[in-house]
């Protein structure tokens, strides 16, 4: 699968006969996924089915859709209604024999409450209802795939940003490894360095065995393989988790964790210019790292 990021835009449009309807759907960064929904009257039975359809699509981000819909004007149409007609036809014809007077008139008779009947052409049955209801699902649907193909199409860009990323901190662990600092014979003079500074302090009165021990420790605490080769296992992680694809944001976010945290213990640890320096610009790489992947799905 490809890489998608959290952020996206996408429209859709319809319609079933005079109805007509729009979705706006959008997405932003969140730390799971949020679904809000904002349905006109009448809809609100849709909100299950339609939560049901983004939790389909994604994993993360928090997903916005706004329904907007719209009916066309149409005239109102006349209905007789035919069992009243026949009801005063009848009773006229009895009225004319009865009481020997004119037949009534059409108009007069139409004139009659409830004879004629004024027909709303907004009255829906359920079955336009139904028809309604799922144009609507479909657009949503629509609405959903673009916005996927947007969030599809920034997460190839923010691939490419996190390799690139992830190159810039593997060439500083590089320098790093290579930096004339860890050398031994460089190690080893800047501890007699410090032992000659105890040594030639008269006001201490020192145990060489206790001595030999502090050197091990100091000589251990500046070794930085460790974090080296840490460092060098979670970039191959990192670029083994882009080649995948997917929905992996929250892998590669803690991942970035554990970057970070390398590169602080490397700081913590150099006791030289020049490999603080470099400990400073792979914090500095490894944070734009993580800024990067807090916007992957």
């Amino acid at each position: 699968m490809p890489l998608a990021s959290m952020t996206g835009f996408a429209r859709a449009d319809g319609g079933e006969g005079a109805f007509r309807f729009l979705w706006e759907a959008r997405s932003v960064n969140a730390k799971g996924l949020d679904v809000r929904l904002r349905l006109p009257p009448g809809f609100d039975s849709l909100e299950p089915v339609l939560r049901a359809d983004v939790a389909a699509r994604f994993t993360r981000g928090s997903v916005s859709a706004t329904l907007t819909v719209q009916r066309a004007e149409m005239p109102a149409s006349v209905r007789v209604n035919e069992p009243i007609l026949e009801q005063l036809l009848g009773l006229t014809q009895v009225l004319e024999q009865r009481y020997r007077v004119e037949p009534a008139r059409l108009d007069g008779i139409l004139a009659l409450r409830g004879v004629l009947e004024v027909v709303d052409a907004a009255e829906q049955t359920e079955e336009s209802r139904q028809a309604e209801m799922a144009a609507v699902r479909a657009g949503f649907q629509h609405a959903l795939d673009g916005l996927a193909e947007a969030r599809a199409q920034e997460g190839g860009s923010l691939g490419r940003i996190l390799e690139e990323r992830l190159a810039a901190i593997d060439l500083l662990r590089e320098r790093a490894e290579q930096c004339p600092a860890r050398r031994p014979e460089a190690v080893r003079a800047r501890l007699d360095e410090q032992i000659a500074a105890l040594l030639g302090d008269t006001s201490r009165k020192l145990d060489p065995d206790r001595l030999h021990q502090e050197a091990v420790l100091l000589a251990l605490r500046a070794d930085i393989r460790e974090e080296l080769d840490r460092l060098a296992a979670h970039i191959a992680q990192g670029r083994d988790l882009l080649a995948s694809g997917g929905a992996i944001g929250r892998r590669l976010d803690f991942l970035a964790q554990e970057l970070g945290r390398e590169s602080n213990t490397l700081c913590s640890k150099s006791n030289d210019l020049t490999l603080t320096a470099i400990g400073l610009d792979l914090k500095a790489a490894v944070e734009q790292f993580r800024e990067q992947v807090q916007n992957l799905e």
